[in-house]
């Protein structure tokens, strides 16, 4: 029998973050913990609202499973019982590192994958003036991959403007729906001129045919249009890249397939992340792993993360120990 814990827990952040939606200030995520036999897994997600998700909201329905899971519910059986989203998301990363302890050995092992190494991530530029992301892009200078979020009508000066102070920085760019297809065709001849390696979701999800008959100068990221398997085949010839994140997939395990999947479709792959914890990142890891670009920036952007969290050095972070999942 299987026993469930489940908690929500607020981290604040370093700063301000501000992307086209809105501002935060803090990262509100749900922990869960599957104890068997004295042996407990761990699994984090965060409800977004921009999915139609709230704390009270994701925490009833993994709530909703408990019955379930003390009668045999195994990681298996949860992609049916529950749909993608951050709720699946937490209990199946929670498996996956209850699965690893039983068995005595770590995720990438059960996966019959080689041992994982260290990812180069992008660092997260919050949306601000020309002039305050330029100063912030000078702190950063020394990053391998700066990703800025966009919005509104000084979107060639913010990019002009980090350019100028991270000359050898890789830039890609994040409007998180913010455009519309006037503004990404005025954008776009600009755009591989001031050094840009991908744009990630220009247009909205709802709205984003206008792609199929539009120049891509430079690579066209899904991130909302994409969510699991079952979205794919909708985005082939709309963009180039797909951006899986584990609270969209409802887990590592749709996401180990939608990576198949997206490369057997002629789609490359980023791994991303909401603003969570370290515990969010480790799974994750292991689907970056032959990722094109590479998106876990989220504990350095916390005032404090969870204890024995990831390691980074700069830009690289480094796999999990057992002691933090998998």
């Amino acid at each position: 029998m299987i026993e469930l814990t489940v908690r929500h827990e607020t981290f604040p952040l370093a700063n301000t973050f501000t992307i086209s939606r809105g501002s935060r200030t803090q990262s509100d995520v749900v922990l869960v913990e599957l104890t068997q036999d004295g042996v407990t897994g761990r699994g984090e997600c965060l409800p977004y609202a921009r999915y139609g998700e709230t704390i009270d909201g994701v925490v009833e329905t993994i709530q909703s499973q408990r019955k379930a899971l003390a009668q045999g519910l195994d990681r298996i059986g949860l992609q049916k019982a529950l749909p993608s989203g951050a709720a699946r998301n937490a209990l199946d990363c929670a498996f996956w590192d209850l699965e690893a302890k039983q068995a005595g050995c770590r995720v990438w092992e059960l996966l019959g994958r080689p041992e994982p190494g260290p990812v180069v991530t992008a660092y997260t530029l919050s949306l601000d003036s020309a002039e305050k992301m330029g100063e912030a892009a000078a702190k950063e200078a020394e990053r391998p991959l700066l990703k800025l979020k966009l919005a509104g009508p000084e979107n060639l000066d913010r990019i002009a403007a980090v350019r100028g102070r991270a000359p050898h920085a890789r830039i890609i760019l994040d409007a998180n729906e913010g455009w519309t297809p006037a503004i990404y065709a005025e954008l776009a001849p600009h755009l591989a001129v001031l050094g840009v390696a991908l744009v990630e979701q220009p247009l909205p999800a709802g709205d984003d045919q206008a792609l199929a008959t539009m120049q891509r100068p430079v690579p066209v990221c899904a991130d909302e249009s994409c969510h699991d398997t079952a979205s794919l085949e909708r985005l082939v010839g709309l963009y180039d890249v797909i951006n899986i994140k584990l609270d969209k997939t409802g887990g590592l395990t749709e996401a180990l397939t939608l990576e198949g999947a997206a490369r057997a479709h002629g789609l490359r792959v980023m791994v991303g992340c909401m603003l969570a914890t370290s515990l969010s990142m480790a799974p994750a890891i292991l689907v970056a792993q032959e990722a094109e670009v590479v998106d876990l920036d989220g504990p350095l952007l916390l005032a404090r993360d969870r204890p024995n969290g990831l390691r980074y050095e700069g830009s690289e972070v480094y796999p999990s120990t057992p002691v933090l999942w998998g």
